[in-house]
């Protein structure tokens, strides 16, 4: 089960350990230290937010219109929540799989994020959780792009 860390979206700042994890941490990291924490972080964050999401299209007066969506979160959540694990664990770190999962996630984000902004303007969650989308698909884009290099 994943872990969500803390996050306040005013300062920016996470009170969540991920950094200090993977800098003390005895094995190198995959990737830069800055660049696999932020995706780390932004995949908890956005598997919360697509769970919560998918949550509050339930309590809405339309709900069975929100079908897709709420489908495209519940299944964000996991593959999100699946990356930020795979991430966390350094250990005998195979690149090609951390690729295609990461990859994937991204994916996942942006179709999820697409579809959220369809309903952005009536739906503030969904708002809230396109941006939230947006963000993990770039940290992804991040990583994936520090894998290759």
């Amino acid at each position: 089960m994943w872990s969500n860390p803390v996050r306040s979206r005013e300062k920016g700042a996470s009170i969540a350990h991920v950094l200090e994890m993977i800098r003390t941490h005895p094995g190198k990291p995959p990737v830069d230290e800055q660049v696999l924490s932020r995706c780390i972080e932004a995949c908890y964050d956005c598997a919360q937010s697509c769970t919560s999401c998918a949550d509050a299209c339930l309590a809405e007066q339309d709900a069975q219109t929100l079908v897709r969506c709420i489908r495209l979160n519940l299944d964000c959540a996991e593959v999100c929540a699946t990356t930020g694990n795979l991430l966390t664990r350094e250990v005998e770190f195979d690149f090609d799989v951390a690729r295609t999962v990461v990859e994937a996630c991204a994916v996942a984000c942006r179709v999820c994020g697409d579809e959220c902004e369809r309903h952005a303007q009536h739906m503030e969650h969904c708002r809230v959780c396109a941006e939230t989308c947006r963000e993990c698909e770039q940290a992804c884009n991040d990583v994936v792009a520090s894998l290759t290099a």
